[in-house]
């Protein structure tokens, strides 16, 4: 499978792609927001108007794909919870009320898929729509989802990609599971914090894939997830890179899901280890941690393998080697795993 083209959302200034040139945005604070575009020539105002975050990010983030790519023969989503600030805003309608006639918009944005529906609706797309709602593994399956369709011939260009926004019932409900910093933390200290907690972030990635080569970008050559494993997280990452025919050596960059929570971090210690040789980079010290926060780390690989300048504020350890192969490996909260191998198309 093959990445033609991709778009980020992120709290970094990716949606231009400014951030390779103009620098790194630092925070402070357990809050990643993202920097929005203008959405103007896109989304008709009284739409946009109407729009909860994580729908207006997810169609800014996929619309300039869908206006530039033709022939796309499905949308597939991956997403935690969606856009739960208007499925709360619903819920309270109910109570406040009493049960009786509800405004529609909040209904109609609350659900998960309300992302790739708004897209096929306003692309005039009728194919293949599917949104997957795996937590910390929801990314990956919407790639299986993708390589499934193209091992049946079901599809030859799809849209996919991750939405997740940072509303204030995210973060509350997060905040009073332990997820987050204790004390404030600067984002340029994030990952050698070494403390319980991480910050919350949120993006919106998409990316048109292909099973055509051409004029591609990069590789997208494999995926793979599982859930509370035991310790020995080099066994899983050899067994998968043998599948694909490949060996630790191949392997000449790393990115890495570092978030500064010294209870799952350790994974990505035990698994740089063991890939001595290789670069190293990370992510969520710029876009915060989220489930599905490895959609922006597939951006950032795409990228690297593409040629261009990254901030020094991504790379965690520099072996200066020519990238051709990263292997991408990501936990959402030490409980949800998952590799995602790209090659140099």
């Amino acid at each position: 499978m093959y990445i033609l083209d991709l778009h980020s959302i992120s709290p970094q200034k990716t949606f231009d792609n400014s951030f390779f040139n103009e620098g790194v945005l630092q925070f402070t604070g357990n809050n990643y927001l993202v920097q929005e575009p203008s959405y103007a020539e896109l989304i008709p105002r009284g739409l946009l108007r109407r729009m909860g975050k994580a729908v207006r990010i997810g169609i800014g983030a996929g619309m300039p794909l869908i206006e530039k790519q033709q022939n796309i023969d499905g949308i597939i989503i991956g997403t935690a919870t969606g856009g739960l600030d208007d499925c709360i805003k619903f819920l309270n309608q109910i109570v406040e009320y009493d049960e009786g006639t509800l405004t529609p918009t909040n209904f109609v944005q609350s659900t998960p898929n309300a992302i790739g529906g708004h897209l096929a609706m306003m692309s005039k797309n009728t194919d293949y729509n599917n949104t997957h709602m795996g937590i910390g593994t929801a990314f990956e399956s919407t790639l299986l989802d993708a390589f499934l369709l193209f091992e049946e011939g079901e599809a030859s260009k799809l849209l996919i990609g991750n939405v997740e926004e940072n509303s204030s019932h995210n973060y509350n409900i997060d905040e009073y599971a332990g997820h987050f910093k204790d004390n404030e933390v600067s984002s340029d200290k994030l990952i050698d914090s070494d403390t319980k907690g991480s910050v919350c972030g949120e993006s919106a990635n998409m990316f048109v894939v292909s099973t055509q080569k051409e004029n591609a970008i990069c590789e997208i050559a494999d995926v793979h997830q599982f859930t509370y494993p035991n310790n020995n997280i080099e066994e899983r990452a050899v067994q998968f890179l043998e599948k694909n025919k490949m060996n630790i050596s191949d392997i000449d960059s790393l990115i890495l899901g570092f978030s500064g929570d010294n209870r799952s971090d350790f994974w990505y210690h035990d698994l740089m280890n063991s890939f001595p040789e290789a670069t190293v980079y990370s992510f969520k010290n710029l876009v915060g941690e989220h489930p599905t926060a490895v959609g922006f780390a597939t951006w950032l690989g795409a990228n690297i393998l593409d040629g261009k300048n990254m901030p020094a504020e991504t790379i965690y350890k520099n072996n200066n080697r020519t990238p051709k192969n990263i292997l991408i490996y990501n936990n959402y909260l030490g409980n949800q795993h998952g590799f995602i191998l790209l090659k140099n198309s």
